[in-house]
């Protein structure tokens, strides 16, 4: 995957979101244009038009929407962090049974779940090969 875009109604405030506030690396910005250096993939932002309804958690995902999700080492020292800052969660970290994760979600200022989780336990990865 090379970027996933993210659409803003205030793209000021919602660059000083994910710059300021999360930490994110900024990569380039222009009034219709920015991105995030995150790695591999990269967080873009593009004006788009509000909502009718903010988004309340993972299990309102729609149909033809996606979502952004961070991982950190301790989601309990960021969860405090975040929130001290004055970020929304609408889903303070719960372990979530089976998946092997913590799982905190908050709300970008136009209303967007970013899922922020931390894994549990070591998982070695393998590759399965696809028939």
């Amino acid at each position: 995957m090379d970027y996933v875009i993210v659409g803003v109604s205030d793209m000021a405030r919602s660059v000083n979101f994910y710059r300021s506030v999360l930490g994110l690396p900024l990569k380039y910005e222009t009034k219709e244009w920015t991105e995030f250096d995150t790695g591999r993939t990269i967080l873009a932002l593009h004006p788009g038009k509000m909502s009718a309804q903010p988004g309340s958690g993972s299990e309102d995902i729609l149909a033809g929407t996606c979502s952004v999700g961070l991982v950190t080492p301790d989601i309990e020292k960021v969860y405090r962090e975040l929130q001290a800052k004055g970020v929304q969660f609408i889903l303070p970290p719960v372990q979530r049974g089976g998946e092997g994760i913590k799982l905190a979600v908050f709300l970008d200022p136009d209303g967007l779940p970013i899922s922020l989780s931390q894994s549990l336990e070591s998982r070695e990865k393998t590759e399965t090969p696809i028939a």
